[in-house]
């Protein structure tokens, strides 16, 4: 790298922590690491729509080669930057779980897996048009919003998880049968025994080990079938367009573009908390910046055969825990996702581990999407009552199509795609009523007055009870001038039988909680 010339002043690039660079070595090594913390995510999305959209096992390596591929040409593109595109910050790009269940629905429609391809492009090149005004429309995305939607992703891709368990072949006389769904058991134990290990490595990489595990155990059982892995090549540049022209379904893409939405946010809020994390400056430029690299590399992705791109959480944490801040460790690592991609064979490998040892991993791989989400809602403020209302709509409105897939069986074809959807249909109806609840605001209540769901149930000791106030106590209880406040700062009044309120002071100032009485 040149040096500047001494007349100049140093510049803000030059002095970012994230432009440190560590060596050859060191970043191959820290940027293999990101691979492997992140390979069973990026991996299992091609699985998912393979599975769905009734591949052969070639075409099931050539959809991971080329996830693999792609994500590692977004990771280089959003890590190391051009003008215009890529946040220059640590952030591993790979296949977006958010659009897996509804590009799972798209998949089941006449257009197939063409179709999916076509609207992953219409709906990515929208994103893209729409990404410098997206920070002025992020604050329709609120945690409330997000929490919802990421724990509608989580939830609604249970049902794979069930099948690969199964067997994932409804029609083999083995399916459902005691021995796979024990294999998918054993994948899941062995995972979190190895998440419990002191060993922090081992316990970030546990679901691949356990993939890894299972397989052979699988293998030793009979129930592992290797034999087409050698068969194809094993370098190959992915062939564009290998499963046909795109095509373009109007609901499909309006489903996908909800979904869109979903992956803007995420990335702008990864874009964020990694810029908190290496403790540098992350303005709206830089984030347009990401989010155009996202969006690019979205709409490219499907002519190469992979799907929509996005910033990989679990690899934020990874920085957080690991301290390493340089943004090259992050390319390096995207290098290696391009080279994985270059050998088919890899995904061919991939795509003969049994369906149960993916079931048992799916456990935990998708139950974590759906604790993320709930993380997330655990910031949301539900004191008034109208985010409870969205949150408990929004997620049964999401979970319809899930529990009962036939309830839209008799709507016009586009509304089942978009609402066919687990996800879709979470993500609409949280966003509608955030606008209804939380954005216009006319008509609304006094705030914790207006809803049977912040109004109930009113906490009270029954006057009867002060005796024995101990076993009535809660976590966080306290008394304040001889009243009873619980971890809330409420009072919590003395009733009568009949409810009416006789007095709220159980004992003398300065008594605590456990005395009273």
């Amino acid at each position: 790298m040149a040096r500047s010339r001494t007349a100049e002043p140093p510049t803000t690039t030059r002095t970012r922590p994230e432009d440190e660079f560590l060596g050859v070595g060191a970043s191959l090594g820290y940027g293999l690491q990101h691979v492997l913390t992140m390979y069973g995510g990026i991996i299992a999305p091609p699985l998912i729509i393979g599975g769905v959209a009734g591949v052969d096992p070639q075409e099931m390596g050539l959809l991971i080669a080329a996830c693999l591929f792609v994500g590692g040409i977004a990771t280089v593109l959003q890590s190391w930057g051009i003008k215009f595109f890529g946040s220059q910050l640590p952030l591993v790009q790979g296949t977006s779980f958010a659009s897996v269940a509804t590009m799972t629905a798209i998949a089941q429609g006449d257009g197939g897996i063409q179709a999916v391809f076509g609207a992953v492009i219409a709906s990515a090149a929208l994103g893209f048009l729409i990404t410098p005004f997206f920070a002025s429309i992020v604050r329709f995305f609120p945690p409330v919003v997000t929490g919802v939607v990421i724990t509608a992703i989580g939830l609604t891709l249970f049902p794979v998880a069930g099948r690969w368990a199964m067997g994932g072949n409804a029609q083999s006389p083995d399916y459902g049968s005691v021995g796979n769904i024990g294999l998918a058991g054993l994948t899941l134990l062995i995972i979190l025994l190895l998440s419990k290990v002191g060993s922090a490595a081992i316990s970030r990489l546990s679901i691949l080990i356990g993939l890894v595990l299972g397989t052979i155990v699988a293998t030793v059982l009979g129930k592992a079938d290797f034999s087409t892995v050698l068969e194809g090549d094993i370098f190959a540049v992915p062939q564009p367009l290998a499963f046909g022209p795109p095509v373009f379904e109007l609901a499909a893409i309006i489903s996908m573009f909800i979904v869109v939405l979903v992956i803007l946010t995420e990335t702008t809020a990864d874009i964020i908390a990694v810029g908190e994390i290496v403790d540098t400056k992350v303005d709206k430029k830089r984030i347009a910046d990401g989010l155009r690299a996202d969006m690019a590399a979205s709409a490219v992705a499907p002519l190469f055969n992979g799907f929509t791109q996005s910033a990989f959480a679990q690899n934020v944490g990874l920085v957080a825990i690991t301290g390493v801040k340089s943004r090259f460790v992050v390319t390096a690592g995207g290098f290696i996702l391009l080279t994985l991609g270059l050998l088919p064979v890899l995904g061919r490998v991939v795509a003969a581990v049994p369906p149960p040892v993916l079931g048992g991993a799916g456990v935990v791989l998708f139950g974590s999407v759906a604790a993320s989400g709930i993380r997330t809602l655990a910031k949301v403020d539900y004191k008034n009552g109208a985010n409870l209302i969205i949150v408990a709509t929004s997620i049964g409105f999401g979970m319809l199509p899930i529990a009962v897939p036939e309830i839209y069986a008799n709507f016009p074809g586009w509304f089942e795609t978009i609402f066919h959807s687990g996800i879709s249909s979470a993500a609409v109806m949280a966003v509608l009523l955030n606008l209804l609840f939380n954005e216009f605001r006319a008509g609304n209540p006094p705030r914790g007055t207006g809803s049977v769901f912040a109004n109930a149930p009113v906490r009270a000791v029954r006057y009867e009870s002060l005796e024995h106030l101990q076993e009535h106590l809660q976590e966080g209880d306290t008394v304040r001038d001889g009243k009873l406040v619980d971890c809330d700062g409420n009072e919590v009044p003395v009733v009568t039988a009949a409810g009416e309120i006789i007095d709220t002071r159980i004992c003398r100032s300065g008594d605590d909680a456990s005395s009273a009485h």
